[in-house]
């Protein structure tokens, strides 16, 4: 990586600043790199000290060598409660402001001209009202798709002209443009109970939303219904909505150097189209009753895999019920009894971070069992490769039912009653998967069908690298105008 004084060229300069979170960061990274590389910028991504990421999660947020990085000094937030939820990051920008500010004058000082633009992430929104006191072009980065902004944006105006303090529930039944209709239990938690304090918090961050040049978000067109592209579109018009502009999928090419792997010298070692990938992301964890289900599901399908193994999320009664074990913090201890003996032959269970686009892009990898993150969803459509709906939290339900009935390139097993998937609809979405005939045929085909729709969204004359040009143009032209602080 660079330093920020190693550039001292004319290019213009772009500021992008990223909340904590593997899913945030690694799509920001990208973008910062196709602007340095594809557009001519010069790029600085900022991170904040608080609330650091885990080093399995670090290590699979590895930055291009051709972006400066800058990191803002911890802030105080030591009256806020652990379970802050969402305020949590929120306060944290908040408070970074003055840190931010310094450090994008500081930026511009050192070129004697604006920036080009200034892009925190979608948790990060407060930092607009530095670009709008530095007279430099303020957007909102995205790192989900247009249902979560549509669903926002369904937020803040239902809420519309109420007094302050008055806040609606979501009816039962969300409808959405384009088609798109979910069960209010299929929202993220935060947005089904007005009375949490992250609910409100949400609000305002989206109405702040337009304040910005515009919105860019981390998807493409054919991931999204059309209907709902052409109520944003529509939205600009009226003057309702800043622009929108899909710049997606923003995923790290697959020959971005990686460390040697165990995990792919094992799929070096497996059929072609045989393996089943496992990777129910950085940051969330399975109850334990879903870890066995899911483990039993895996065994009875009697398919290969490799499974990345998190530590599972264990009630109290759990851990007392299981200290006398000496299980520990090792999430393989976790899994049933017998299962790595009974599938050593055809499995293989890690818990050390893997190069995740490198394994879905191998010729073994045929299925991915995914919590269906927005990140992890874009980068099995780019390497083509179905999915296994296991959704866990924030957004990542309403993400698994349009990737099943919106795009096509997803099985979801049905759930109970306390959202547990048992081993049966695991198995049962498996075998289809992997089968040369039937249901998951189709899906197979379809995942296909994106994965070259994707790259062509990325191609000079792609949809997503016209959208980023045409920003790229205008950011180049404010920055040449030489624009007065404010």
């Amino acid at each position: 990586m660079q330093s920020i004084e190693s550039y001292t060229t004319e290019r213009p300069h772009v500021v992008l600043l990223a909340s904590p979170g593997a899913g945030h960061l690694i799509p920001l990274a990208e973008l910062a790199r196709r602007l340095v590389e594809h557009h001519g910028f010069a790029a600085t991504l900022v991170t904040f000290t608080n609330r650091s990421l885990p080093a399995h999660v670090l290590a699979s947020c590895r930055l291009p060598e051709t972006v400066a990085t800058a990191t803002l000094p911890a802030v105080d937030i030591s009256d806020l409660p652990a379970d802050a939820d969402i305020n949590m990051y929120v306060q944290v920008a908040r408070r970074s402001l003055p840190n931010l500010r310094t450090l994008v004058r500081s930026i511009s000082s050192a070129r004697a001209r604006p920036l080009a633009a200034l892009v925190p992430d979608f948790l990060c929104s407060e930092a607009l009202l530095v670009a709008a006191e530095l007279g430099v072009p303020g957007y909102v980065f995205l790192p989900t798709n247009l249902a979560y902004l549509a669903l926002r944006r369904q937020q803040m105006e239902m809420h519309h002209g109420l007094p302050p303090g008055e806040y609606r529930d979501f009816p039962e039944v969300v409808e959405l443009a384009g088609g798109v209709s979910m069960r209010r239990a299929d929202l993220p938690a935060l947005y089904r109970d007005p009375k949490r304090l992250a609910f409100p918090q949400l609000l305002e961050d989206t109405r702040r939303y337009l304040r910005a040049d515009g919105l860019l978000v981390n998807t493409f067109y054919e991931m999204e219904p059309p209907g709902l592209v052409e109520a944003f579109k529509l939205a600009t018009e009226r003057g309702a909505f800043p622009p929108v502009f899909a710049v997606g999928p923003l995923v790290r090419p697959r020959s971005a150097a990686v460390d040697a792997s165990p995990c792919l010298e094992w799929l070096d070692r497996q059929p072609t189209g045989s393996v089943v990938c496992v990777s129910l992301g950085s940051g969330g964890g399975l109850s334990l009753e879903q870890t066995t289900e899911l483990a039993a599901g895996i065994e009875d399908s009697g398919q290969r895999f490799l499974w990345v193994v998190r530590m599972p999320n264990l009630s109290t009664s759990e851990l007392e019920t299981t200290a006398a074990g000496g299980k520990g913090d090792d999430p393989l201890a976790w899994l049933p009894e017998g299962f790595l003996d009974r599938t050593a032959g055809r499995g293989l269970a890690v818990t050390a971070w893997v190069a995740q686009v490198r394994v879905l892009s191998h010729p073994a990898t045929a299925v991915f069992v995914s919590h269906c993150g927005w990140n992890s969803t874009l980068e099995s459509v780019h390497c083509g490769v179905p999915v296994v709906a296991l959704p866990l939290g924030a957004e990542q339900k309403m993400n698994a039912i349009i990737l099943e009935g919106k795009v096509g390139v997803a099985l979801r097993p049905a759930a109970r009653a306390d959202g547990v998937v048992v081993r049966e609809g695991i198995s049962t979405a498996l075998k289809e998967l992997l089968e040369v005939e039937g249901k998951g045929r189709a899906v197979r085909r379809r995942a296909g069908d994106m994965q070259q729709a994707a790259v062509r969204a990325c191609l000079p004359e792609g949809s997503s690298r016209r959208a980023l040009q045409e920003l790229a143009t205008k950011w180049k032209l404010k920055a040449a105008c030489g624009i007065e602080e404010k």
